[in-house]
């Protein structure tokens, strides 16, 4: 994962308004409440905008992250100190096999190198309870999303509260389902603050393979929040599995 991907304050404000609540956190909130989880781990949790929905008496929820800009963030936030907040890659996520639930959102998933990929999800399935639960979402590489990720079809421009601001992004590289892309955001003073971000598309089956090698069993892949069946057409896939141990 990228060490901080957000460093810039200015645009860590806008993120949750960027990335509002909407049926991914529902999908979320309600698996944490079917399963009666009284310990949920946000894997990449950012702003922390959905760990602290978890949150509630009787439930210990920790959110872990890379970025000390959002976690900074996330930690000033009216909910918070119901929230341990952890600073750090899935190597700082305590494999103690005591956690109901853990779910990655959004792309964290794919942030990971393939590399890493083993050895985080081996970190993920340590700190489940047996048969504890295990849902992130990842993009069909099928549907080509990024061959949109390019000036003439993101740019935007917008005021925020930190003054009006120019945004688009560009894809630098495409190479085997690993996809790299600048996301440029001008503000008023010209000042260009480029993140530049690196994700990789698997495929249903390659993340299937990797979760049965981790340790993860009862796979199950939707092609939506609502439980839709995935397809070759479907936007993204919802995967829940649960960790094999006992």
């Amino acid at each position: 994962m990228t060490a901080d991907p957000y460093g810039d304050e200015r645009l860590v404000v806008l993120y949750d308004g960027d990335n509002a609540a909407g049926d991914d956190h529902e999908y979320y909130l309600k698996l944490a409440d079917a399963i009666g989880a009284r310990k949920v781990v946000d894997f990449g949790c950012g702003t922390g905008l959905l760990t602290r929905a978890f949150a509630r008496p009787g439930r210990e929820v920790i959110g872990v992250d890379p970025s000390a800009t959002m976690l900074g963030f996330a930690r000033r936030q009216p909910g918070a100190e119901a929230v341990t907040w952890v600073d750090g890659d899935a190597g700082a996520i305590e494999r103690t096999g005591a956690a109901d639930l853990v779910v990655s959102t959004g792309n964290v998933m794919m942030h990971i190198g393939r590399d890493e990929y083993p050895w985080v999800l081996g970190s993920l399935a340590g700190a489940l309870r047996p048969s504890g639960v295990f849902s992130f979402e990842s993009r069909n590489p099928a549907v080509r999303a990024w061959e949109q990720w390019n000036p003439e079809a993101s740019y935007f421009e917008r005021d925020t509260p930190a003054g009006h601001l120019r945004e688009w992004v560009e894809v630098t590289e495409v190479d085997q389902g690993r996809v790299v892309f600048d996301a440029h955001n001008v503000f008023e003073d010209g000042s260009d603050a480029v993140y530049t971000t690196v994700l990789y598309f698997r495929t249903a089956e390659e993340i299937r393979t990797d979760l049965e090698s981790a340790g993860f069993g009862e796979i199950e892949v939707y092609g939506g929040w609502h439980g839709e069946p995935a397809s070759a057409e479907s936007r993204l896939f919802v995967f829940r599995t649960a960790a094999c141990r006992g």
